[in-house]
């Protein structure tokens, strides 16, 4: 068994609609940082944890918003049409899917930071407390 190869690659029309597809639905924490330092302004992140865990250290310039309490009237201080990045404690939580999912069905453009604290912090970048 040839684990790699035993399965071809897809096509290069179909991996680009695939990788560009994902690309539309997440974002990494490098970029988030590479834009939150460059002062993009295109987007808020939002740290949908408890607030316990978001004033234990958190991404700077996040706003807590548990995933649980996001509803129109929650998001009213955003721009309707903002993009919203949101994230959780990492891979192994689903905090940052149920708030994403929460958002796009009130109508609004979001993104999940993949990695959450867990990538944030693997990545070196420094976190901040309230």
């Amino acid at each position: 068994m040839k684990p790699v190869t035993d399965i071809p690659a897809a096509a290069s029309g179909d991996a680009v609609s695939h990788f560009e597809g994902l690309l539309a639905y997440e974002t990494d924490c490098w970029d988030v940082h590479a834009g939150s330092t460059a002062g993009d302004g295109g987007f808020v992140v939002l740290d949908v944890r408890s607030p316990a865990a978001f004033a234990a250290g958190h991404v700077p310039g996040a706003v807590n918003l548990p995933w649980r309490l996001i509803s129109e009237s929650s998001l009213a201080a955003h721009a309707p049409d903002g993009l919203l990045v949101v994230y959780c404690s990492g891979p192994h939580c689903n905090g940052a899917d149920h708030a994403a999912a929460a958002i796009a069905r009130l109508g609004r453009p979001v993104k999940k930071m993949i990695g959450g604290m867990t990538g944030w912090i693997d990545e070196g970048f420094a976190l901040t407390k309230p």
